[in-house]
């Protein structure tokens, strides 16, 4: 598969206007992308051309019935300073659960790999190595139809770009218990990856900021009493540093890669870790007590999102120091050692593509 596609070199790389060590998340990408577009029931050729703006019918499905998926990823450089990337198979496997849900076609394995092996050799010169930073990837799909009618498309656009980052949270957040809007309930899609998941998250956020959180905490839809995800991010609280606990997959919470990481590494130290629902009151009250020693999202851009404060009902609960809290300092270390090849991979999550 690999020899089929088609690379069409960009005669002007635009990595000398990056300035590597002062980045922006998500607003600088690399020279190049990989596109494939699928019609007449197949996935059609594939290639890599110049990172550039597309052009799109306003008609286009996509854009009236919300017919669009994505992945986050991220490709380090180890310390030989050749790239890898960091469970990539679950990302595809999830791309395509995101697929199967929102009725659109499975992407190939040998297209979602070799398309992204081969977009991320190219562009490795984009990754940057300074503590903490990364290339982040943007596998995403789109209906294509030209053509306003409620249906599934036809046609579809798969495409990855990439972009160089540091940190997504600079510094440990503060965030607040949501008690009107909710993200997901039984039988919707918050399991997938869908873009609409993210779109109706834009005004309790901005409602919370509003207030001075920087984040919120989405709650179940029933009776909003219990936790599921911080913001983009899976949840996990640390009681006396012993017992970790992290909502169970119900079926509204994403399936996280780094979630499940987390628990893989905290079981093999030992750990308790309750995979359970999480009353918000319980939770709070563990705060009260001293009890609750560590509060963190985990996600790819973030890795580790550490949780400074929690507001609930108009008071806010402040945690212990993040700078001192054993969980989430470890799983950090831990994961992004893992990713940069500094930390043993006894779980063979790390893909070497050179």
């Amino acid at each position: 598969m690999a020899s089929s596609i088609k690379i069409n070199k960009n005669p002007q790389s635009q990595i000398h206007l990056c300035d590597f060590e002062n980045i922006e998340f998500g607003k600088i990408f690399s020279d190049h992308m990989f596109r494939v577009d699928y019609k007449d029931g197949k996935w059609q050729e594939p290639s890599i051309e110049p990172y550039g703006n597309i052009s799109i019918a306003p008609s286009l499905s996509a854009l009236h019935y919300g017919q669009s998926i994505f992945e986050g990823m991220k490709a380090f450089k180890n310390p030989e300073g050749k790239p890898q990337l960091f469970r990539p198979l679950d990302n595809f496997n999830r791309f395509n659960h995101s697929a199967y849900r929102m009725g659109m076609p499975a992407i190939t394995e040998e297209l979602f790999i070799d398309g992204l092996s081969q977009l991320v050799v190219l562009d490795q010169n984009w990754i940057p190595t300074k503590e903490g930073s990364a290339l982040y990837l943007r596998p995403f799909m789109f209906a294509t139809d030209d053509f306003v009618g409620v249906r599934a498309s036809n046609n579809y656009s798969f495409i990855i770009f990439c972009c160089p980052v540091n940190s997504y949270y600079p510094k440990p957040i503060k965030v607040k218990v949501e008690q009107k809007f909710v993200r997901a309930a039984n039988g919707m899609a918050g399991n997938a990856k869908a873009a609409g998941n993210y779109g109706i998250s834009m005004l309790p956020s901005m409602e919370a900021k509003k207030e001075g959180y920087d984040q919120i905490i989405w709650t179940d839809g029933a009776t909003h009493e219990y936790a599921e995800e911080s913001g983009t991010t899976n949840l996990f609280f640390v009681l006396e540093d012993k017992i970790v606990l992290t909502p169970k997959l119900d079926g509204n919470i994403l399936p996280g890669i780094t979630r499940d990481s987390c628990i893989q590494l905290l079981k093999a130290q030992g750990y308790e870790v309750q995979e359970r629902d999480i009353s918000i009151i319980e939770m709070i009250e563990a705060a009260k007590q001293n009890k609750l020693s560590d509060v963190f999202g985990t996600g790819t851009a973030a890795i580790i999102a550490k949780i400074a404060a929690i507001g609930y009902k108009g008071t806010d609960y402040v945690l212990p120091d993040p700078e001192k809290r054993v969980v989430s300092n470890w799983l950090f270390k831990t994961i992004y050692g893992i990713q940069t090849g500094k930390e043993a991979d006894v779980n063979n999550w790390v893909m070497k593509l050179q």
